[in-house]
């Protein structure tokens, strides 16, 4: 009995003095200790690169004008492209080589395992817009939440060694076709199927019964049982991979996306590097690495009308027992966009990120040049984020910006949990909002915050800072004038 008070006794002193320890280094959350974890973080970046590695492929290769593809850009080249790929695959894979042309592609090109799509100089593939083309339909996660929709135009399920590279362009085509979905013209409006897919998310709706795209899925003596056969208007990504790994994206341009543009699901060892991505319509990110892990994107121009680079983790309920996101790299990148976010994380959060390092990008144009931006239906975490030499030109709204009222909140009350940012040598020459913007909630504060040797030379309004703990700067200076917390 004695030793079981003896043993009693020293864990309770255990957990007294885990607790005065865990209490002291909250409140000594100084320049000091910042700048030391932050040095240790960013020692962490060459092994998770050592976790990113390309994948090789055979040698072999399949001329896609073998398989019956005329670049004259008004033959479809579906058919053509989907047995050259085939093709590849049951040969041990390599590459599907496209030379220059014009390729009208009448529905999606899915990938296979170990093939490398690769699209020499001048080569355009020009994909086809009618809906029905892009049938049957397949799983993907559409702003966060699960179902099953339209084919991306270029797509792959649980497939392993996959590029897509050269110097050609992907065109999306979807001015004046895809976009007038977002906008509603003839009453084809995305707005309804959003509401009813976030709902069946939150309320845990078998993914099997989650059927947009046209209603259908199956041959047609099954309609009855999967959907309700009626036509829905949620846009296909560009390119999305689910539930893949071993990726490669390299030397491409991507423009007019229906939606998103590059948009890695469930995936891990993903490498995207010097595309070029030019802007189409409203809701086209760049690039929209979603619940993946170990991910590089290097040497990347992007210009789009809404976020550049968004890093995500799924929406609301639906994310809360996924994978989340972690271990996500991005470096020399050019981030410009119209009317939102050179680089965020969010809003669709809620399976956790952590562990993103940002460096040595530029931006030219924005509205906010760095935003973690959530709602409180959200839930999930960020947490050990690092951001270091980003030079901006002109933001519209904020430098930086942290908020947990981003639009689309439906009523929950779930907030999340923001910890551990660490942003050093970041200039911006205009803002024409508040400069720096980090608003938590009374419910959950955000905290360890560290601005280190910030500088914005011209900004219209004072930074705003609320429902915050550990919030500290160095070196932080705003219109010529040091900034320092009160």
């Amino acid at each position: 009995m004695e030793i079981r008070k003896i043993g009693f006794v020293l864990i309770v002193l255990f957990f007294v003095a885990y607790e005065g320890i865990q209490a002291q280094e909250n409140k000594t959350f100084t320049v000091e200790i910042a700048l030391k974890k932050e040095s240790k973080a960013w020692k962490k970046v060459p092994g998770i690169l050592r976790h990113i590695k390309e994948p090789t492929f055979k040698e072999q290769r399949y001329m896609i004008l073998s398989f019956g593809a005329i670049g004259d850009g008004t033959t479809d080249c579906h058919a053509a492209f989907k047995k050259a790929i085939q093709k590849c695959a049951i040969n041990g894979g390599g590459k599907v080589i496209v030379p220059a042309g014009i390729y009208l592609i009448n529905g999606p090109v899915h990938l296979l395992s170990n093939v490398n799509l690769h699209l020499e100089k001048d080569a355009i593939l020009k994909f086809g817009t009618h809906p029905a083309y892009f049938t049957p339909l397949v799983k993907v996660r559409w702003e966060g939440v699960v179902c099953y929709n339209y084919s991306p135009l270029i797509y792959a399920y649980k497939q392993k060694n996959i590029a897509i590279t050269g110097s050609g362009t992907i065109d999306g085509g979807t001015e004046g076709t895809w976009s007038l979905w977002k906008s509603g013209n003839g009453g084809k409006n995305q707005d309804s199927d959003k509401v009813v897919l976030r709902q069946m998310g939150n309320d845990g709706v078998p993914e099997d019964k989650r059927i947009f795209g046209n209603g259908k899925i199956g041959s047609d003596q099954f309609m009855s049982a999967f959907g309700d056969g009626k036509p829905h208007y949620l846009r296909p990504d560009m390119v999305q991979f689910y539930e893949c790994r071993n990726i490669v994206l390299d030397s491409l341009t991507l423009k007019s996306s229906p939606f998103w543009t590059v948009h890695p699901v469930f995936c891990n060892n993903v490498t995207i590097k010097n595309l070029t991505i030019l802007k189409g319509t409203t809701n086209d990110d760049g690039i929209d690495p979603e619940s993946s892990s170990n991910v590089l994107i290097e040497h990347c121009t992007i210009s789009t009308n809404d976020d550049a680079i968004s890093v995500k983790a799924g929406r609301d309920q639906d994310a809360w027992k996924r994978k989340g996101t972690k271990n996500i790299v991005v470096r020399n990148c050019m981030l410009n966009s119209e009317i939102a976010n050179a680089f965020c994380i969010g809003s669709e959060m809620s399976g956790g990120v952590k562990n993103v390092f940002f460096e040595n990008c530029q931006s030219l144009k924005s509205e906010n040049g760095i935003n973690f931006k959530c709602n409180l239906d959200r839930g999930g975490y960020i947490k050990e984020v690092y951001i270091r030499n980003y030079d901006l030109n002109v933001c519209s709204g904020n430098v930086i910006l942290f908020q947990m009222d981003y639009h689309s909140w439906r009523g929950g009350n779930f907030p999340p949990d923001f910890s551990g940012f660490y942003l050093s040598d970041i200039t911006c020459r205009k803002a024409l909002d508040k400069s720096i913007h980090i608003s938590g909630v009374s419910d959950k504060h955000i905290t360890k915050v560290f601005l280190n040797k910030v500088r914005i030379d011209m900004a219209i309004k004072a930074p705003e800072i609320s429902f915050t703990d550990q919030v500290i700067t160095n070196g932080v200076r705003i219109n010529n004038t040091p900034f320092l917390l009160k």
